[in-house]
């Protein structure tokens, strides 16, 4: 190994020990600081998703967490750093509850102020620093989800800010998420509205890839335009945007009370406020978002929604809940290329079939999009079509 920024043919001079500790400082004035106290013990690594594919694994996360302890250089690489979708396995089974994705994330920023960070990961900042979203699609497309729709504009006398992601606004597949939730907040009579056109990135992707700057001026236009508005409680279509607005947002002065949309939903349900049709007898089986079960606990409210449609048969993968198999479009990794045999969409797929499943349901728009790429590969697109929930 070489410290960081060393060359590769010279002895290690003394100079470099500066190199060591600066790449370290940087790590854990950015929110890394549980590397210090990191013992190695390799619990991370064995229950990291990505052992699940391939022996050995492709990706050591106690080894990157070990150089960026000692400020190593080539932790930065794709196949090592960036091949983290933060499930947070790891973070779950560490016996010192070390809070290791933001050690990531911490990396990560260093990365980006080097100007580091993965070509594949350039387009999506850019694309979000130019046109408020990660998409590459222009600003003023970011209301065509909402095309023969009679939204509600919110007021400061709405009770709920419709929050919708850029992925369930710009990506064809994931729009009738939003246009669901909006049918459905409105048979139960809530008040709820969207801002509209001044709407942009929550900024998600930018801190997972290693934004962070970018991430905070985002986030702080952010918020200085819902407080204007007069913005109280905000429910979300993504688990990633709820995580983000939940928990990331209240250290840049955003104090706002943010459900996902199955919890809002759940206590329609349990009020009498909402019901849902009958379908035709189908066996159903639930895929645990990372962003809403690990990072967030929320297990049972997706399933209560499923087993109140009469007709639906709900069951399980094995592991479920808080063991289930990561999707592989966490951490920025949505918009990377993973090899075939390395998806870990493809295993959910494949055990989705294998339990006698006619629809793989979800509820996250990353995961709608990862499941139903590998499900189109694998030629289960017709038999098993993957939903989400609303």
């Amino acid at each position: 190994m070489r410290p960081y920024g060393a060359g590769r043919e010279r002895r290690l001079a003394l100079s470099d020990l500066l190199v060591f500790s600066e790449v370290r400082d940087a790590i854990i004035g950015t929110g890394g600081d549980p590397i210090q106290i990191c013992m190695q013990c390799g619990v991370c690594s064995a229950t990291c998703p990505w052992g699940r594919l391939a022996e050995p694994s492709p990706f050591n996360i106690r080894a990157m967490m070990h150089m960026g302890r000692l400020g190593y250089e080539g932790f930065e690489t794709e196949d090592i750093l960036y091949a983290c979708t933060t499930c947070s396995h790891c973070a779950a089974r560490c016996p010192r509850q070390l809070r290791i994705v933001d050690v990531v994330r911490a990396m990560r920023n260093v990365i980006g102020e080097t100007g580091s960070i993965p070509k594949t990961l350039r387009a999506p900042v850019g694309s979000i620093k130019a046109n408020g979203n990660p998409w590459g699609q222009e600003r003023a497309d970011r209301t065509l989800w909402m095309k023969d729709l009679a939204v509600p504009a919110f007021t400061p006398e709405t009770e709920y800010f419709l929050y919708v992601c850029c992925t369930s606004a710009y990506d064809g597949r994931s729009q009738a998420i939003a246009r669901a939730v909006v049918r459905l907040l409105e048979r139960a009579g809530v008040s709820f509205g969207v801002i509209g056109a001044e709407e942009q990135c929550c900024g998600e992707s930018l801190r997972k890839i290693g934004a962070e700057d970018d991430f905070t001026r985002l986030a702080e236009a952010n918020v200085a335009l819902w407080q204007k508005k007069g913005v109280r409680k905000i429910v979300t279509t993504s688990p990633h945007t709820f995580y983000t607005l939940k928990k990331e947002y209240p250290e840049l002065g955003g104090e706002f009370e943010v459900v996902h949309y199955t919890q809002l939903l759940d206590e329609l349900v349990a009020q009498g406020k909402l019901s849902f049709h009958a379908l035709p007898e189908a066996t159903v089986i639930y895929h645990d978002p990372c962003y809403l079960g690990r990072h967030n606990g929320i297990y049972d409210e997706p399933r209560r929604l499923l087993t109140a449609v009469p007709g639906l048969n709900l069951v399980n993968f094995e592991p479920t809940a808080a063991d289930s198999l990561c999707c592989g479009g966490g951490g920025g990794r949505i918009w990377m290329e993973t090899k075939p045999g390395m998806r870990f969409a493809d295993q959910k797929v494949q055990q989705a079939a294998e339990k006698g499943a006619g629809i793989l349901a979800t509820a996250c728009p990353y995961c709608i999009v990862m499941l139903e790429d590998s499900a189109r590969n694998l030629g289960y697109a017709e038999t098993m079509p993957v939903k989400d929930i609303s």
